[in-house]
């Protein structure tokens, strides 16, 4: 069947923006200034403004920006950096890339993100950092893991890459500890028009010390102080991102709407939905993720009626080929396995019509009765 509600489409937002975007191509194909420019400069400002912090530093994609705070924060070969066990497979490999081992830890089955009761038991002398994943577009508990990061002497660094706009106890994600990694693939609430990300910090020796690892290593041109590597946000990108940080705000006030009417609407008691955004958490909803017992079967159910859906993520780290030398095994870590069993996303996104989200609604109440299943 054609699919009526997809799961997720740029087009009423970006129709809204064009002209703006337009002007944004225009004015950086006139300058002619394309790498690390007046509108890379300016975005940085801007998105530090917006986020709480002093400092913002565009890199390429949003694994790079982990990977070069964990290098800027010397983490490497023989280091062990503790990461939640059912996050997106770049946290790992940014940790791999630096050279450390990723140390999977269980998440909530409630939150989605790391559970600060399991982190202390994963603590060794070889522990670096933590890595917070402000998954689906709410926070972790910040005060608990900075607690906990402070009296082991570790990093906090937040994978934010899901949570522009998030808060905690009323301060934005990306301000909530040493360091934070944000992505702007386009389907982020910030996204640009291809790859990009960035990192966010107080601390200007760190802010540096990415901006350098960056650009080759270098801190002025020719001039080479580390072995860097080529990561560096185009002006192209900024510039489009420059145009969408001004929505933001709005963009997802619309996805916390469509958010509250699922959480008050969707009254089928086979589908286990998402905490709803509190004065502590104030969630923006990157995705709007329930969890089913007979997801395979909702999934199916969903798309024959022509809703798109996405299942995030179906195979955790620690079952894939790539991380087979973590040594773990199908259960050994069964919240995430649970979570990866049963997890499925429905369609939340800027632009959706009363109908399509009643259309979701009803369908995902239908599910299971009358022979639906």
């Amino acid at each position: 069947m054609e699919t009526s509600v997809p799961f997720a489409t740029f087009e009423p937002m970006h129709n809204e923006i064009r002209t703006e975007l337009d002007i944004a191509y225009k004015r950086v194909m006139d300058n002619g200034q394309f790498i690390r420019g007046t509108e890379c400069r300016l975005f940085e400002e801007e998105f530090a403004r917006y986020i709480g912090t002093k400092y913002c530093v565009g890199v390429a994609s949003g694994l790079d920006a982990i990977y070069l705070l964990l290098k800027a924060l010397g983490i490497g070969t023989g280091d062990e950096v503790i990461i939640p066990s059912n996050t997106f497979i770049a946290t790992a490999l940014a940790v791999s890339y630096a050279g450390a081992l990723p140390v999977l830890a269980e998440p909530s089955i409630e939150t989605y993100n790391i559970d600060a009761d399991q982190i202390e038991r994963k603590i060794t002398k070889r522990t670096k950092a933590i890595i917070a994943v402000q998954l689906q577009g709410r926070t972790a508990d910040m005060d608990r893991l900075n607690k906990i990061a402070a009296n082991y002497g570790i990093k906090i660094i937040e994978d934010a890459a899901q949570a522009h706009g998030a808060k905690y106890k009323g301060k934005k994600a990306g301000s909530l500890s040493d360091a934070a990694a944000f992505s702007f693939y386009p389907g982020k609430n910030l996204g640009a028009l291809g790859d990009g990300g960035c990192i966010t910090t107080n601390d200007k020796k760190l802010a540096d010390m990415v901006c350098a690892l960056g650009n080759y290593g270098s801190d002025y041109k020719y001039h080479h102080i580390y072995k860097g590597v080529n990561s560096r946000l185009d002006e192209l990108q900024a510039a489009f991102l420059r145009v969408k940080l001004k929505s933001l705000d709005r963009w997802n006030a619309f996805r916390q709407e469509v958010a509250k009417r699922y959480l008050s609407e969707i009254t089928n008691p086979i589908i286990k939905l998402p905490l709803s955004s509190t004065e502590i958490y104030e969630h923006v909803y990157h995705v709007f993720a329930v969890r089913c017992e007979y997801r395979d079967e909702l999934e199916q159910y969903l798309s024959h009626h022509g809703i798109g859906t996405v299942k995030h993520y179906p195979i955790p780290i620690h079952m894939q080929n790539s991380y087979r030398d973590l040594a773990l095994s199908e259960g050994d870590l069964p919240i995430a396995e649970e979570i990866s069993r049963t997890i499925l996303s429905i369609p939340l996104y800027y632009g959706m019509t009363d109908s399509q989200v009643k259309k979701v609604i009803d369908l995902v109440n239908a599910f299971g009765t009358k022979g639906e299943k």
